[in-house]
C-alpha cells in the first residue's frame, strides 16, 4: 500500500447559506453547517483511503462567528494522520459575503473516520505524509488527539496514553 501526502485529501466544498438552513434569527443552523462538515470531511477521508468511510467521532466544534443567510459557507477539509484503519480530518469553515468580498473564520474541528470494505468490515490505509510545518505540527499532534478520544470514549486507559503522558510530563519538569 503506497503512502499518500496530506495534500492529496483536499477537499473544498461550498454552500449557499438559502432560507430553508437558517433559523428564526436569519443564521445557519448548527445542525446543518455539521451535516456540510460530514460530507466535506467524509470526501476528503474517501480520497485518501480510495474507499468508502464511516464517521466515527466528531471533536469538540466551537461557533466562533453566526453565518448568516445569504453568505457562502467555504469548508475546507485534509487528512492530518492516518493510523491502522482510521484517519483523522480537519476542517476549517469560512462564511464569505460575496458582494462585500469579505471571508471569515467561523469554525474549526476534526472528524475522525474508519475505511471500511464491501461487508462494512474495517480495512487497513495508507498512511499520510506531511510535508509542510503545519502538516507536519498537525499530523504529530493527532496522536495526542487520538488518545484523548480513545480515553473519552472508554477504549483507552489513561494509564497507556504514552503522547499524552509525556506532554504532561513536560509541564510537570518546568517548575
Amino acid at each position: 500500500m503506497k503512502d499518500k501526502f496530506a495534500r492529496e485529501s483536499t477537499t473544498v466544498m461550498n454552500e449557499l447559506v438559502l432560507p430553508n438552513d437558517t433559523n428564526t434569527f436569519g443564521n445557519l443552523m448548527g445542525g446543518r453547517l455539521l451535516y456540510w462538515m460530514d460530507i466535506c470531511s467524509a470526501m476528503a477521508a474517501q480520497k485518501h483511503c480510495n474507499s468508502p468511510v464511516v464517521t466515527v467521532s466528531v471533536d469538540n466544534v466551537s461557533f466562533k462567528r453566526s453565518i448568516r443567510l445569504g453568505e457562502v459557507v467555504t469548508i475546507e477539509a485534509k487528512v492530518t494522520r492516518a493510523f491502522n484503519t482510521s484517519l483523522e480530518v480537519r476542517m476549517e469553515v469560512f462564511a464569505q459575503n460575496l458582494p462585500l468580498g469579505t471571508k471569515e473564520k467561523s469554525n474549526e474541528a476534526y472528524y475522525t473516520f474508519v475505511a471500511v470494505d464491501i461487508l462494512a468490515k474495517p480495512q487497513p490505509i495508507p498512511k499520510v505524509v506531511p510535508e509542510t510545518e503545519l502538516e507536519y505540527k498537525l499530523f504529530d499532534e493527532a496522536m495526542r488527539r487520538r488518545e484523548l478520544r480513545l480515553i473519552l470514549g472508554g477504549k483507552l486507559d489513561p494509564n497507556d496514553a504514552t503522547e499524552l503522558k509525556s506532554l504532561v510530563s513536560l509541564f510537570d519538569h518546568k517548575g
